[in-house]
């Protein structure tokens, strides 16, 4: 039972992952490679900020503020050549620059800060859940996640705007007819893609530090959840996340933790060959 909850616990970090890389390719077709290193930079100026002597909880929002920052920043500059185009050339361009501004990120924080990490430590004794004593760190990173996730579905199913990202998701060109600003929502999208990578990284450093080298495995977590779930879709994100979670806590826990990418890939490959557009894509 402690594998599934752990597995539980990873998946919900998994699934606001899914969301926040589905988000952005189901409004302009794009895959940000950066992804992960977007999360990197909220945990790295986070930590920062605490350094400085700043309270972890206000350092923390100050790095979720860091990442969504960073989506803002990525999509007014990279990304306006390529939302100019259309079709493969737009996907591919996208690939590249983003791949790019990866391997620049990490170079940076390679140079200038090496030893950078996040760590909390949340104190109190361990919680029982269902007979398993868990980490107070790990509880409160999950109500975190869960508690973003349910903002996120009424965001998305009640309010206006939400309806408005929606439609511009379905149809680009129709939404622009009735109004609706496509480059408007993009932008507001790529800023809260990176406050949820924001999140993860202040959600995953409660149990674990968060260091540089994290980005790629970040992204590439949230590529395979993303797949997994169905490209677009937000519900998929999460159920993929939370399945891939506990996959990977029991792969690690019973064959071993170097291996335990190797199962997640054949479970995406799986998905794909099974349902292509994913657990709940349409």
């Amino acid at each position: 039972m402690s594998v599934i909850l752990d597995g539980i616990v990873l998946g919900l970090g998994f699934g606001l992952l899914g969301v926040g890389m589905t988000l952005v390719y189901g409004l302009g077709g794009v895959l940000n490679l950066a992804y992960g290193e977007i999360a990197v930079i909220g945990a790295i100026v986070a930590s920062r900020v605490h350094q400085a002597g700043v309270p972890i909880g206000l350092a923390a929002l100050v790095g979720v503020a860091a990442a969504a920052g960073a989506g803002v920043l990525l999509d007014l500059t990279l990304m306006r050549p390529v939302y100019r185009l259309s079709g493969e050339q737009r996907t591919l361009l996208g690939l590249l620059l983003t791949l790019g501004t990866a391997f620049a990120i990490e170079g940076f924080l390679n140079w200038r800060d090496p030893l950078g990490a996040l760590s909390i430590y949340v104190t109190g004794a361990p919680i029982p859940i269902l007979g398993v004593s868990m980490a107070a760190g790990a509880i409160w990173g999950s109500v975190i996640a869960l508690g973003v996730g349910g903002i996120l579905l009424v965001f998305f199913g009640v309010t206006t705007f939400g309806r408005a990202v929606r439609s511009v998701i379905q149809d680009e060109v129709g939404a622009r007819l009735i109004g609706i600003s496509p480059s408007l929502v993009r932008t507001v999208i790529f800023a809260l893609s990176g406050a949820l990578a924001g999140v993860v990284a202040v959600t995953s450093s409660m149990t674990a530090p968060v260091t540089i080298t994290q980005g790629f495995d970040l992204t590439v977590f949230a590529l395979i959840v993303t797949v997994v779930g169905g490209l677009g879709s937000v519900a998929g994100a999460f159920l993929a996340g939370v399945l891939l979670g506990i996959v990977d806590t029991t792969s690690a826990f019973y064959i071993g933790q170097y291996i335990t990418s190797i199962v997640l890939l054949g479970a995406a490959g799986l998905t794909i060959l099974v349902r292509p557009r994913g657990l709940l894509g349409r």
